[in-house]
Parts: C-alpha cells; sequence; structure tokens
C-alpha cells in the first residue's frame, strides 16, 4: 500500500512541475515543455534543465531574462529562429544551428522567423539550483 501512495505522489509531483515549466516565456503562440530536470551532482550549488519552446507560424516571445545565474544553450531543432542577445546582432538560426546567452542576458528577440511554418527549439539553462523563475519579462 505505501509503494502506491508514493508513486502517485510522485506523478503528482510530475504533473505540478510539468504544468510550471509552460509558463517558462510568455507570449502567443508558443509552448514551453520542461524536458529535463537535475541537480548537477559533481557542481555543488548547480541543476541543468532544458525546455523546448514550439513556436507556432509567426509566433514571438516578449522580451525578457532569464535567472541571473543561468548560462543558456539554445539549439533549433526544427524551423528557424530569429533572435537577439543584448547588444548582439539579430539572426536567423535555421535547425542544427545554435547560440548561447551569458548570465544576465536580456533576450529582446525571440521569435519564429516564419509566418508559414511551426519552428522549435530547445534551451539548456546551467543556473543555480534555487533559481526558480527560469524567465521574467521585461517591461
Amino acid at each position: 500500500m505505501k509503494i502506491r501512495t508514493i508513486i502517485a505522489a510522485s506523478y503528482v509531483t510530475l504533473a505540478i512541475v510539468t504544468a510550471g515549466s509552460a509558463s517558462a516565456h510568455d507570449g502567443e503562440g508558443q509552448t514551453v515543455t520542461k524536458n529535463f530536470d537535475a541537480v548537477i551532482p559533481n557542481i555543488p550549488g548547480k541543476s541543468l534543465i532544458a525546455v523546448v519552446v514550439d513556436y507556432s507560424p509567426g509566433a514571438a516571445s516578449l522580451p525578457h531574462t532569464h535567472a541571473k545565474s543561468a548560462f543558456i544553450y539554445a539549439y533549433v531543432i526544427k524551423g528557424a529562429i530569429k533572435s537577439k542577445v543584448n547588444d548582439g546582432e539579430t539572426r536567423i538560426y535555421r535547425a542544427g544551428e545554435s547560440w548561447s546567452e551569458p548570465p544576465g542576458a536580456i533576450h529582446s528577440i525571440s521569435r519564429n522567423a516564419s509566418k508559414t511554418e511551426p519552428a522549435e527549439l530547445l534551451a539548456v539553462f546551467v543556473l543555480d539550483t534555487n533559481d526558480k523563475a527560469l524567465t521574467t519579462p521585461i517591461k
């Protein structure tokens, strides 16, 4: 009987974590799904979180920053993503291309470069384990 309670609690926890991750980016026409979340055992105080951002045609994230401690690796899975980080150039990254964002970066442009095709992005965060808000919109 006790194992059933543990399994049920695990499923509830997973559902809460997954639902909470859907708000990692703000904007219309996108879905964010947590793909991975683990403490890095050989780097005390650090965690690795991966999310998949699905952009419908023409969808965009609002300008935002990420957790202050977060180093981010972004990889375009499909389609094309238009991106601008800090004072860097505005670029279009296509499937198979990637970029990184330093801690404290301002991500002023993050959108599907196509008005007709969907796009998908994998974002991998290495951050302080106690940082909970992955993304904060800039107002």
